[in-house]
């Protein structure tokens, strides 16, 4: 069977591009959840690139797991920590007593999710094959 690390980091990068589309025309909701997969997609890439499978959708634990295998900065984890909050509330009203996650996610923390999915896709890039 092949390796499809690169199929994987490839659409986590496609799904970083659509939440600035989502930014953009104030979907904030959508950008924190995409911005969270966008790193989940890449941080499995980096998983299959060091032979490791790598299941759930909690960047910090993948993560923790990649760190087996290699360093990972605390910053790098902080940053997983903030996307692991994206995973539910911002795709269900059941995250919340009342109302839509329209109603919850601001244009900040949309900003936020992109300053932390940033940094964790560059420090998998720098560990694929062919990086260094």
């Amino acid at each position: 069977m092949a390796n499809r690390w690169k199929d994987r980091y490839e659409q986590g990068k496609r799904d970083r591009e659509r939440a600035l589309l989502d930014i953009q025309y104030g979907y904030y909701e959508w950008a924190c959840f995409t911005l969270q997969q966008a790193a989940e997609k890449v941080i499995k890439a980096l998983g299959l690139a060091l032979g490791l499978t790598l299941w759930g959708h909690s960047p910090t634990e993948m993560l923790k797991r990649i760190g087996q295998r290699i360093h990972v900065p605390p910053e790098i984890l902080d940053h997983a920590r903030l996307l692991d909050l994206y995973y539910i509330p911002p795709r269900s009203p059941n995250g919340f007593a009342a109302g839509k996650p329209a109603d919850y996610f601001t244009e900040a923390q949309a900003r936020g999710a992109l300053d932390a999915a940033d940094p964790i896709v560059r420090f998998c890039e720098s560990h694929f094959p062919g990086s260094g």
